[in-house]
Order: C-alpha cells, then sequence, then structure tokens
C-alpha cells in the first residue's frame, strides 16, 4: 500500500460542537423557545446543537455518548473511533450504519437515542477513562467486545488488525487481555481471532486478503510489509503479502491504484520484484467479493514461485546497514501505553 492513502490513525475534528442542555438565560445553551425553534436541534435527552451542526461521524459519537456516568461507557467500535482508529467507519459489511455500542453495569439507567445498542455486562473502574471528554471503555476492553461481538471470524480478525496499525494494541496485549476473560462471552472468537491477526497488516481489504490466503487457500503464514531488498542492500519494495519459502508477493490494489502516477510505480515494483527472482500476483478491489477467483489466483501463483530455479533468487529480506528497522510494536507499546490492570 502506498503509504501516501495509509493513514490508520486521524486526529479528532476541531469542530465538534458540544451538545449543550437548555438554559433560561440563553447563554450556555437555548432558552426552551429557541430549542423548539428551527435554530437547534436535538441531540440527546435535554441537550441541543445549532441546527447547522455537520453530523460527522465523530459528531455522531460526540452526541451520543456526551452524557455518560460513572458504570456507563462508549466501547466497542466507537470508542476505537473516538481514540483515533481511521478504519472503524461505523459501517457493516452491507454499508449499513452500525449502532452505537455502550456498556452499563446492570441497575444504570438507560440512555436514550436511536442507533444505540445498550450491552449490559461487567465493566470495571479500570476499564474505563475519560477520552477527550467521553467516558470510553479502555482499547483493549473496546477490541475486546468488537471481536467478541463480531459476526464473523473474519471481521474479527480485521478489528484486531486495524486496532494494531492505528497503533492502539498489540496482537499481543489483546491475547493476554482475553486470556483473563474465561468465561465471557464470545471469547473463543476472540482466541481464534487472536491466532490469525497482525500487527503489520495496513488495510481492511489487506487483512481480508490475508484471511483469504490463510483459511480458504490453505497456504503457509504470509509475512506482511516486510521490506525486500536486492543483493546490494538496495530496497526492492514492503510487499502486502510474501512467502519467503517460495518467493511469492502479493499486493492489494485499492482503488487509488487506478491512478497513472501509481499505476506507474506498481508496474515498476512488479518489474523489480520478477527481475530479482519473485513471483508476483496482485489482488484489485472488488476481487475479495469471490473468494474461489482469489484463491484460484493466490494457488497458481504459488505453483509458479515454486518452479523458479533457487539459483534464480536475487532477493534477501536481511537489511543493509543504512536501513533503521522500527522497534516492534508489542515492544513499543509495551513500554510507552501498558494495559490497565486490575489494581488501577
Amino acid at each position: 500500500m502506498d503509504d501516501a492513502f495509509w493513514t490508520p490513525l486521524r486526529p479528532l475534528p476541531e469542530d465538534l460542537v458540544w451538545p449543550r442542555p437548555v438554559d433560561p438565560a440563553g447563554v450556555e445553551g437555548p432558552t426552551m423557545g429557541q430549542a423548539r425553534g428551527p435554530g437547534w436541534r436535538r441531540a440527546n435527552t435535554g441537550r441541543y446543537v445549532p441546527a447547522d451542526t455537520v453530523r460527522t461521524l465523530e459528531q455522531t459519537l460526540l452526541e451520543t455518548a456526551c452524557r455518560l456516568k460513572e458504570g456507563e461507557a462508549m466501547t466497542g467500535w466507537a470508542a476505537l473511533r473516538w481514540r483515533g482508529a481511521a478504519y472503524f467507519d461505523g459501517r457493516a459489511a452491507d454499508g449499513e450504519p452500525r449502532p452505537v455500542s455502550l456498556i452499563r453495569w446492570s441497575g444504570t439507567r438507560n440512555v436514550a437515542g436511536s442507533g444505540v445498542f445498550h450491552h449490559r455486562c461487567q465493566l470495571a473502574p479500570y476499564d474505563t477513562e475519560l477520552v477527550s471528554c467521553l467516558r470510553c471503555t479502555s482499547t483493549a476492553r473496546a477490541v475486546f467486545d468488537e471481536m467478541r461481538f463480531a459476526p464473523s471470524l473474519r471481521q474479527a480478525v480485521v478489528a484486531l488488525d486495524m486496532t494494531a496499525a492505528a497503533e492502539l494494541i498489540s496482537v499481543r496485549q489483546l491475547a493476554e487481555y482475553a486470556d483473563r476473560r474465561n468465561a465471557w462471552t464470545g471469547v473463543p472468537q476472540v482466541r481464534e481471532a487472536v491466532g490469525l491477526a497482525s500487527d503489520t497488516s495496513r488495510s481492511p481489504q489487506e487483512s481480508r486478503l490475508r484471511l483469504v490466503w490463510l483459511l480458504d487457500a490453505g497456504l503457509a503464514e504470509p509475512l506482511c510489509n516486510v521490506p525486500v531488498f536486492d543483493l546490494r542492500g538496495n530496497l526492492l519494495g514492503v510487499p502486502d503479502l510474501l512467502d519467503p519459502a517460495v518467493g511469492l508477493v502479493v499486493e492489494y490494489d485499492g482503488w487509488h491504484h487506478k491512478a497513472r502516477r501509481q499505476h506507474r510505480r506498481d508496474v515498476a515494483r512488479e518489474h523489480r520484484f520478477r527481475e530479482h527472482g519473485l513471483e508476483y500476483a496482485a489482488v484489485v478491489g472488488g476481487d475479495l467479493r469471490d473468494r474461489g477467483l482469489v484463491v484460484a489466483r493466490l494457488l497458481a501463483a504459488h505453483r509458479r514461485a515454486r518452479l523458479t530455479p533457487p539459483n534464480a533468487r536475487a532477493w534477501t529480506l536481511t537489511p543493509p546497514p543504512w536501513w533503521q528497522t522500527p522497534e516492534p510494536l508489542d515492544v513499543r507499546l509495551r513500554r510507552e501505553r501498558p494495559l490497565p490492570s486490575r489494581a488501577a
């Protein structure tokens, strides 16, 4: 994936409008008469925003969760998006809007609003925190809830991959979190998804392609986004998926690859890989809807790669001295953002 289009973490918009309660003086919020007029719209029970406030995804989350109190929190995809995880767009696989998940301990009040789904389950104090003034579950709890209630194993894997892409949690950290919750609903799916997840996937479609590779084509687990060099130490590219045993590169080409400049880069990259003894295959937007097509393409490319003579291999994964290998995500997050403990 081209780095210019890889934006897994984005800051909150600066133009969010905090919903205001009715103010008889009309200073801190609308008067009752103004609230009933065309200049304001109801955002939540007893709270209003100016009628011209744009309903972006983040604004919708703010309006939904602005009244949450102790014992209540936003969780799942909504909490992850509020933390900046850009690939959580609030849409289901069919494109329909997903409800905002709010979690509350039994006995707390209902939070009114359409497009909201309430979970009644345990919510410990160490698993909640204020994030930009909204009460959210911790990152670990948010992605844990997203995975255990996901409608499929593959969607659970994508959720963890994209949280790791945003550098909010590592696969190993989530595994440790799930290991402490044996009897919870959906834990078997979470644990199976952890075994298929990756810290280095760069997009949801790339993750889905990797799952077709593993679950449908039955190929060995690939490396994701590792740099490949020629024998002189020059960078050949950073392929989406790589099978180093046979020398197979597979790329997912999304919509932006149709642009002329990007297409020229793609052709040049494919030429470099092939020139140095790597077999190459590409999957384009829309192909993933036909898993049989993708499986056939992967298996055919894998067969061709196995026929490449060993002496034709002119590439290596060993970086040259000038290359700066980034610190693994798990190592860095354990130092910078350790998971909350029960004693916190």
